[in-house]
Order: structure tokens, then sequence, then C-alpha cells
């Protein structure tokens, strides 16, 4: 049984700092990307940053660009999303997820399904 499953998320004042965290089991992600996904609420849910499964490509959403960083440690099958400066309309469900794909086409994709595999997401709230 494939499972993501994701932590670190919570409260957090503008302007703070937060590190989600998701680790894979299952089976061996070294050959998958990795990313992260948010839905705000009564939003849809939409792409955030990827990870190659080498760790040399990563990819953003402008609006995170520079105050977002996405890594990945494949020994532990766990990527992170290291989130700085954070705003209020930074608040939604982050939701990890994996797939066979390129990292670039996580960006890319009509709709957050075409991808693999989800976690059960994280709430992250940023208060102004």
């Amino acid at each position: 049984q494939v499972h993501l499953e994701e932590s670190g998320g919570g409260l957090v004042q503008a302007g703070g700092s937060l590190r989600l965290s998701c680790a894979a089991s299952g089976r061996t992600f070294s050959n998958y990307a990795m990313g992260w996904f948010r839905q705000a609420p009564g939003k849809e849910r939409e792409f955030v940053a990827s990870i190659s499964w080498r760790d040399d490509d990563t990819y953003y959403t402008d609006s995170v660009k520079g105050r977002f960083t996405i890594s990945r440690d494949n020994a532990k099958n766990t990527v992170y999303l290291q989130m700085n400066n954070l705003k209020p309309e930074d608040t939604a469900v982050y939701y990890c997820t994996a797939d066979r794909n390129t990292a670039q086409a996580f960006g890319m994709v009509p709709a957050y399904w075409y991808l693999e595999l989800w976690g059960q997401g994280t709430l992250v709230t940023v208060s102004s």
C-alpha cells in the first residue's frame, strides 16, 4: 500500500516560516518526481512546487518564488517545503503528490487528479 503523509502545518503569523514534510512509504520513490499543491477555501487545488527525482530540477508557481523552497531526501523517501515570509493568502490545505512524470509537468497538468499519488493534506493558516 503506497502512502504519502504530510506534517508540519499549523498556525503562523504573517512573515513567519513553516517547514512541511511529506514521508512516502510502501515503495521506493527515487524514480518519482514529487511536489506540493494547495487548496484554499472555496478555491481549486493549485500547483505550488515540484522537484525531480534527482533533485536537480525544481519548479515553483510565481506567487511563491523567492519565499518557498522544495527539497527531497531520497534516502528517507521524504520531500520538504520550506515556507518563509508567509502571507495570509498562503492559507490553505497543502497536499503532497508524487508521479512518474517530469517535475515540470506538475504545474502543467489540466487537473490535479492527473497526478498519481496524493497525501491527505496538512493545514497551513497564516494570520495577518
